[in-house]
């Protein structure tokens, strides 16, 4: 019990770290209904861009910035093949993600690349849960901000139903493209400030981010619901961290005696779970509501026997 309250805080600047991750698939997965797999790919050039910029000198800040650039220019890519190739979304996905995987290599010249020693946003002296909840919080009313303009409400109905917007003249093509690339931009942050926090890049630190990024949306969501935009994407920046919270509790567990290779495994249950709750709960309530009308109808159908019988 001791490791584990030792370990909360931690988990808490984890979650922290991939909110901006969860927000990112946040657009994909429930604005857009797009299966964007980019993400593994796009988070590791996130990190493997601000590694190699901090390395050669240049500022923290402005390497998560160059690392935002990048996630956008992958996720564009994603959009492309979609709209212009007309290649399916998921295919599109993974096989950006695949072609990532060696562009990330050509960006670090090596399969790893060590920050240790290196000046990082988090070795100003502030907390590393301070910056990470101040730059989460600072980017979710941003987007709160931007689904209330024209462009990011013809984003919304792109993925509402894209033939209705259509018939009022947006081209649901650059809607589409705009949100994959607003969605790998926010994941490559996520993968700049993990490296800089781990005190590294490598190459396959983004296998599996997708899975983490649609379990913390999924969790959020159970939680806090989605009733507008300004809970849906608290929801996803919450559903990070109690995802984080949820590991390192399982991890930390002496009974489970869990080990970090069961990461993925902790991963794919904890989605689950969070999948079938919602639908059982669904399941029951509707069972109940279909209980009340039969127990309505009987009581109808004997108050007009007896009515009959008058």
């Amino acid at each position: 019990m001791l490791a584990i309250l030792e370990s909360l805080p931690k988990a808490i600047e984890f979650g922290l770290l991939f909110a901006f991750l969860s927000l990112g698939v946040y657009i994909t997965f429930r604005i857009l209904d797009f299966p964007d797999l980019t993400v593994d790919g796009s988070f590791t050039t996130g990190g493997a861009i601000a590694a190699v910029m901090i390395t050669h000198g240049y500022s923290p800040w402005l390497s998560t910035v160059a690392a935002f650039g990048g996630g956008c220019a992958a996720g564009a890519v994603t959009g492309l093949l979609h709209t212009k190739g007309r290649i399916n979304g998921l295919l599109s996905g993974i096989l950006m993600m695949i072609a990532l995987y060696s562009i990330n290599l050509r960006i670090m010249g090596v399969p790893n690349v060590s920050l240790l020693g290196e000046p990082t946003i988090f070795s100003s002296g502030v907390s590393p849960m301070l910056i990470s909840a101040v730059g989460a919080v600072v980017v979710k009313l941003l987007i709160d901000l931007f689904f209330r303009t024209d462009l990011g409400l013809s984003l919304r109905a792109t993925g509402d139903n894209a033939r209705m917007i259509r018939s009022f003249g947006v081209n649901t093509d650059n809607s589409k493209m705009l949100g994959i690339s607003l969605s790998n931009g926010l994941v490559a942050i996520s993968g700049a400030l993990f490296a800089q926090y781990g005190g590294f890049a490598d190459n396959s630190q983004g296998i599996g981010m997708i899975v983490i990024g649609l379990a913390s949306v999924i969790i959020g969501e159970a939680i806090f619901g989605t009733r507008t935009i300004f809970w849906a994407t608290l929801a996803a920046v919450f559903g990070a961290v109690f995802y984080w919270i949820v590991y390192t509790v399982a991890l930390e567990s002496e009974w489970l005696r869990l080990e970090a290779s069961d990461m993925k495994m902790i991963t794919a249950l904890i989605v689950i779970v969070a999948l079938v709750i919602p639908t059982a709960q669904r399941a029951l309530k509707q069972r109940s509501v279909a209980r009340r009308r039969s127990a309505e109808l009987a009581g109808m159908a004997a108050d007009t026997e007896h009515g009959g019988g008058r």
